[in-house]
This record gives structure tokens, sequence and C-alpha cells, in this order.
């Protein structure tokens, strides 16, 4: 049987860095796409309310008591991502001045920066959030940068399989503008393939990584495991 692989968590600045937003930024849109048969890397993000920075580059309080959890899957050779986020915790309505309050930015730890990813922002009812897809670019944010383009033009996903440390997955609402939760992207590794390294993976295994192993590999306390969407 198939289980849901937990849907990776928000991700997003509210600005990063003095990128002003323009409500009619014009920008190709990404598609969705069926899961590919393989994929290049994976990433998992464990997002908590401590980590949040905002635009100046201070520490600030996220949600208290909420959680994210962001799994991507990436086949850089087609420009595609896979994603399952959830949220827990996270109320009150999304806001962000991109397209979406959801977001993989590239920023080092403690670090803002700007978005290069905007996700489907997770929804649901109660205490739960979720969201899960597949997007090929090219990229877009909906943001505009200093230099009047897209904060993703001329993103790759191969950027973050060569610095994945340096990407967190955030995301946003009215009440907590620069993050609810924040987390760095950790590398999985695909069947003994250190991730990232020009491996594939079939989409249909199972991965599974302990809180130690993925501790020791990428310092945080993460369980992984990559598992086939539940079918609907």
């Amino acid at each position: 049987m198939r289980r849901t692989l937990p849907r990776l968590a928000a991700v997003t600045a509210a600005t990063a860095l003095g990128f002003a937003a323009t409500a009619g930024i014009a920008f190709a849109q990404e598609t969705e796409v069926p899961e590919p048969s393989t994929f290049t890397s994976m990433y998992t993000v464990s997002a908590t309310p401590d980590t949040i920075i905002n635009n100046d580059g201070a520490s600030v309080p996220g949600e208290p008591g909420a959680t994210g959890e962001f799994n991507f899957r990436i086949n850089s050779d087609d420009e595609i991502i896979c994603y399952d986020i959830t949220l827990r915790g996270v109320t009150g309505e999304y806001q962000s001045p991109a397209k979406t309050a959801t977001h993989i930015h590239e920023a080092a730890v403690g670090q803002p920066g700007p978005p290069r990813l905007a996700f489907p922002n997770p929804e649901g009812d109660g205490d739960v959030r979720t969201s899960s897809g597949c997007l090929q670019g090219p990229f877009t944010t909906g943001l505009e940068g200093d230099n009047g383009q897209d904060t993703a033009t001329g993103f790759s996903l191969k950027q973050i399989e060569a610095n994945p440390t340096g990407f967190t997955g955030d995301t946003h609402t009215a009440d907590f503008a620069a993050g609810t939760v924040r987390g760095q992207l950790a590398a999985v590794p695909m069947g003994g393939v250190e991730t990232g390294a020009g491996g594939s993976s079939d989409s249909t295994a199972l991965y599974a990584v302990g809180a130690a192993g993925l501790a020791a590999a990428a310092g945080a306390g993460v369980l992984m495991a990559r598992r086939g969407r539940a079918q609907s």
C-alpha cells in the first residue's frame, strides 16, 4: 500500500532583502505535471518557529507551537520538483508579496534571501494543512527584484543540488509576515547514491532515513520517509 508522504511545509520570506512586489508583474506560469519516474535528488525540511529571519537579517519569532514538514523530490534534468508539505499549528490567512506564501528561498542559516520557488499554499481543516504536487520550470515567484525581473528568473534546480543548505523553506501569514516556520533543506540519500551526485531513484521505491542518521548527515534530527503520494 502506498502511503502519504508528509507534505512539504511552507517556504518564503515576506519580502527578502528589499525586493519590491508588483501586483501586475508579468510572468510565465510554471506547469503542474505528473510525478516523473526518476529523481536526481531528494530533500527534507524540518521547519520551526524559532528560526525566522526578517528582511533586515534579525531573528524574530514565528508562530508559537507551529511546525512544518517539507519534502522535495527533484529531477533537475527535466526541471521538475515534487513537493509534499504539511503544516501543523499554522493559523490565520496566508500573506506574501509573492504569488503564494509558501516558498523555497535562497538563504543560508540565519540570513534572509529571495524566494526562488513558490508552491501552492497548504490547505485543510483544523490543525493540519497540506499541499502536494509537481511543478516544472521555468519557475516564477510573482515577486520583482531590484533588477526588475522575477526573483526566479534564471533559477535552476541544479543550484539546489549544488548547495542545498543554502536554501530554506518557509510560509507566511498576515500575523507572521516574516514567516510562521522556517528550516534549511537537508539532503536525503537515495538508495546508496549520495544526493545530488547524479544518481537516480525510482519514484515508487520507499526510502527511510532514521533521525539519528539524518542528524549526523545534515545537522538536524529529522526523520524523512520517501513514499509515493496516496492515490485519490
